[in-house]
């Protein structure tokens, strides 16, 4: 059974830096697509960055390019999110994925989640 498990969130200050960590485990994420999602409150989950398990290609939402990194290290089965420059709007549930690249949203296995605020 996949299990994604986020950690890195918290309380950071406008400005600021935080890193997430997925790890990941359950099978191989060959051909899968790793991502990372968000959920502000009273707003629908929308798209961050995602990359490629094995080319490591990367995208990301116009809202955070430049300021957020994401990167897999693929001997630890975990993929992260670097965050610079943090805003107050970037303050939500952030959400790990994994998906087969063949396959649609609906068949993404999804983490808990973690908290990450960023004060003004």
């Amino acid at each position: 059974q996949v299990q994604l498990v986020e950690s890195g969130g918290g309380l950071v200050q406008a400005g600021g830096s935080l890193t997430l960590s997925c790890a990941a485990s359950g099978r191989s994420f060959s051909y899968y697509i790793m991502g990372w999602f968000r959920q502000a409150p009273g707003k629908e989950r929308e798209f961050v960055a995602t990359v490629r398990w094995n080319s490591g290609i990367t995208s990301y939402a116009d809202s955070v390019k430049g300021r957020f990194t994401i990167s897999r290290d693929i001997a630890k089965n975990t993929v992260y999110l670097q965050m610079n420059t943090l805003k107050p709007e970037d303050t939500a549930i952030y959400y790990c994925s994994a998906r087969p690249s063949i396959a649609g949203a609906g068949s993404a296995y999804w983490g808990q989640g973690t908290q990450v605020t960023v004060s003004p």
